[in-house]
């Protein structure tokens, strides 16, 4: 008797896990933050549901509770989300806090993440990073949360709703600095994914106008102006990037990112390697 967190696909549903089959047709209870969206999903699976399915989402999430723990007791809870994995930005946490104080057995099953997806395909250090989710819809407190993240140094990844892409790249241009590198990545796993990276105030002009889709942004961390020395091994990575079409700009971003170096200094450096 247990509580199943269960990823499900981000845009493609060829994604869906052979164990997230098996438990949609077998869970006894189905917990999913748009009934209609799961049965969508469990239709174009071509899977029948026999369990009971309730809405499980941000404004009844209280009250749901102990009835899901209750029925944990004498069976299967299977939790979904729209897409991804629950708790992630989704619903799911109180009940999780609630299960483990009431002593249920939780389990997961893994499966397609946004957050990964996008740090995966943004070409930006993967050795450190954090996930900050939303960043808040009004300026001044956006402005606020960034200022605050100003000197992190892991790389960092952001939810944001298309509508607000635009404001908020050049919200970042302006407290990040317009140079620093980041990645807009739109529509993963979709039929019209669409990944562009660059530094943050090339990025803000491309977004400017008009944008669809569902939007995950990563930003590089922050490197100190008195970082590292450029050594030759440096160089020679940031010209080998270029070799294989990376502009020179942003090849020397991605391993300033990586290893501390100054990324002016080792795009300079490059600059005079290859002449």
């Amino acid at each position: 008797m247990t509580i199943l967190l269960a990823a499900t696909p981000i845009g493609n549903d060829g994604d869906a896990s052979a164990r997230l089959r098996e438990a949609i047709e077998s869970a006894d209870v189905i917990a999913a933050e748009d009934t209609r969206r799961f049965r969508g999903l469990a239709a174009r699976l071509g899977l029948t549901v026999s369990g009971r399915i309730v809405s499980f989402y941000e404004h009844n999430e209280a009250e749901r509770i102990g009835g899901l723990i209750d029925a944990a007791r004498t069976g299967t809870v299977l939790v979904v989300s729209d897409a991804g994995m629950p708790t992630v930005s989704d619903p799911g946490y109180r009940l999780i806090c609630a299960a483990i104080e009431s002593g249920v057995e939780l389990s997961v099953l893994p499966g397609p993440s946004a957050v990964l997806t996008a740090l995966a395909l943004s070409g930006l250090a993967t050795d450190r990073f954090c996930f900050e989710g939303f960043v808040p819809r009004k300026q001044g407190e956006r402005l606020a949360a960034l200022q605050a993240l100003a000197r992190e140094e892991r790389t960092m990844i952001f939810f944001e709703s298309p509508r607000r892409l635009g404001q908020t790249l050049a919200d970042m241009a302006e407290v990040f600095g317009p140079e620093r590198l980041g990645a807009v990545c739109r529509e993963l796993t979709k039929t019209h994914e669409d990944v562009r990276r660059g530094a943050l105030g090339e990025l803000a002009s491309t977004y400017a106008g008009e944008v669809l889709g569902e939007i995950v942004i990563v930003v590089a961390g922050y490197v100190s102006d008195g970082g590292g020395d450029v050594n030759e091994a440096d160089v020679r990575e940031v010209c080998e990037l270029a070799d294989l079409g990376v502009r020179l700009k942003d090849a020397a971003g991605h391993v300033a990112a990586r290893t501390g170096a100054r990324r002016n200094a080792l795009y300079q450096a490059a600059l005079d390697y290859r002449n």
